[in-house]
C-alpha cells in the first residue's frame, strides 16, 4: 500500500513564493509509486485548500494556487474540513510542510501536526519557533558556547519609548557597519546593512514594519560559509558550501531573482577547518533540539575564526538550492532520495513519542 504523503505550502508569510517553488520541486520529484501525493496549499489569508491526490504532472508554481471554497472560505473551516478529507482518512500517512516562514516554520503547524497525531517531516514544535526567532536561538546558542557575533535585540515598544537610548547602545557596543533583521522572518526579507545612524534609522523602520522584535548584529568580514545537517538523534553534516559573491550582503532579490550567485561545493577550505565547521553545526543543532534536516550557516573571518549565522529549520529545498547539492556532493544522495530520508526520520521520530507514557504508573 502507498504512503500518503501531505504537502504543505504557501501560507500566510511574506515567503509564499519561495514555498511554491519549494513545492513545486518537490512534488516534481515525488516517487508516484511509493507515494500518494495530497498537494494542500495555504493562501496568503490562512485558508487551507485541496483538490485531493494529485493526478496530473506540475509544471509551473502558479499551477499549485488552488482557489478557496466559499463555504470554507476562512482558517477554521477550511482546515476542519481538509482535517476531516485527507487528514482522517487512516492508513499509513505522513505531512511534508514546506511553509517558510511565518505560520509555517516557526511551530505553529507542527503543533497541529502534533495534536493530530500525524508524522510529519522536518523540525518539532520548540526546535521550529526557537531557530525562527533569531534572538531566541542567540541565547540558546550562547549557552551552549558557540561563538557568534556580538548582537542587540530590541521589542517595538521598548524601542518607541527609549530609541534615542538603544541608537547610542549600538553605536557604543556594536557600531558600524551592522545589520538589522526582523527576529523571526527568512531569505534576507527586512534585513539591510547600515554605515550611519541615518540607514540605521531607516532599517529598523522596515524591519519592524516585519515583526515586533528585531535583532542588530555587528558584520564579520569574511566568508559566509554553509553546512547541510540531517538525522534525529544521530545527525550527520555535509561537506561545507558557499556563495561565491563580490557584495557586503545579498538581498531577496539577489538570492531569488538575479540568478547571479554562485556555489562553491565543497567550499575550498583546509580540512581541519571543514571538519570544524560540520562539528560546530551538529552541536548547534543539538542544542536547538533539531531533528529531520536544517542548514547552519556560519562566517569565517580573515583570521580563520568561526561564528555561527543562523540554523534555517527550512532551507531553500529546489533542485538549485544550496542544501540538497550539498548532500548530493557529500554522499551522491539524489534530490528525490533525500527527500523519502527525510520522511523516514519522521516516521522513526513519530513511532519513538508513542513509547512516550501520558498516565502514571497506576494508569491514572
Amino acid at each position: 500500500m502507498k504512503t500518503k504523503l501531505f504537502v504543505l505550502y504557501g501560507g500566510k508569510s511574506v515567503e509564499h513564493e519561495i514555498s511554491l517553488k519549494t513545492a513545486l520541486t518537490v512534488l516534481q520529484s515525488i516517487d508516484r509509486d511509493k507515494f500518494d501525493v495530497y498537494p494542500v496549499y495555504i493562501t496568503r489569508e490562512g485558508v487551507w485548500c485541496h483538490r485531493g491526490r494529485l493526478v496530473e504532472r506540475v509544471t509551473d508554481p502558479n499551477d499549485l494556487t488552488i482557489p478557496a471554497d466559499p463555504d470554507l472560505a476562512n482558517p477554521a473551516r477550511s482546515l476542519g474540513a481538509v482535517a476531516a478529507k485527507l487528514f482522517g482518512g487512516g492508513g499509513r500517512q505522513v505531512a511534508l510542510p514546506l511553509l517558510h516562514g511565518s505560520n509555517g516554520e516557526d511551530g505553529t503547524v507542527q503543533g497541529l501536526l502534533e495534536l493530530l497525531d500525524i508524522p510529519y517531516v522536518g523540525n518539532g514544535v520548540l526546535s521550529s519557533a526557537v531557530a525562527l526567532d533569531k534572538a531566541a536561538a542567540k541565547a540558546v546558542l550562547s549557552h551552549a558556547g558557540i561563538a557568534q557575533a556580538a548582537y542587540l535585540a530590541f521589542r517595538y515598544a521598548d524601542w518607541q519609548e527609549e530609541g534615542e537610548a538603544s541608537i547610542r547602545e549600538i553605536e557604543a557596543s556594536i557600531g558600524y557597519p551592522c545589520y538589522v533583521k526582523p527576529a523571526s522572518l527568512g531569505s534576507s526579507i527586512g534585513i539591510n546593512r547600515c554605515e550611519d545612524r541615518v540607514q540605521l534609522l531607516s532599517a529598523v523602520e522596515e524591519a519592524f514594519s516585519y515583526d515586533r522584535k528585531i535583532v542588530v548584529e555587528e558584520e564579520i568580514a569574511g566568508r559566509e560559509i554553509q553546512v547541510a545537517v540531517r538525522g534525529n538523534d544521530r545527525a550527520l553534516a555535509s561537506v561545507p558550501g558557499e556563495f561565491i559573491h563580490d557584495q557586503a550582503f545579498f538581498d531577496y532579490n539577489e538570492k531569488y531573482l538575479a540568478g547571479r550567485l554562485a556555489m562553491s561545493i565543497p567550499a575550498e577550505l583546509p580540512e581541519a577547518t571543514a571538519n570544524e565547521i560540520r562539528e560546530q553545526a551538529i552541536r548547534a543543532y543539538q542544542a536547538l533540539d533539531c531533528a529531520g534536516l536544517a542548514r547552519v550557516d556560519f562566517f569565517l573571518d580573515r583570521t580563520g575564526r568561526l561564528y555561527l549565522n543562523e540554523i534555517n529549520t527550512l532551507p531553500g529545498f529546489t533542485a538549485f538550492s544550496m542544501y540538497p547539492i550539498m548532500w548530493e556532493r557529500t554522499d551522491g544522495t539524489r534530490y528525490s532520495e533525500l527527500i523519502e530520508k527525510l520522511i523516514d526520520y519522521a516516521f522513526t521520530r513519530h513511532a519513538d513519542k508513542q513509547t512516550i507514557r501520558y498516565t502514571r504508573g497506576d494508569g491514572q
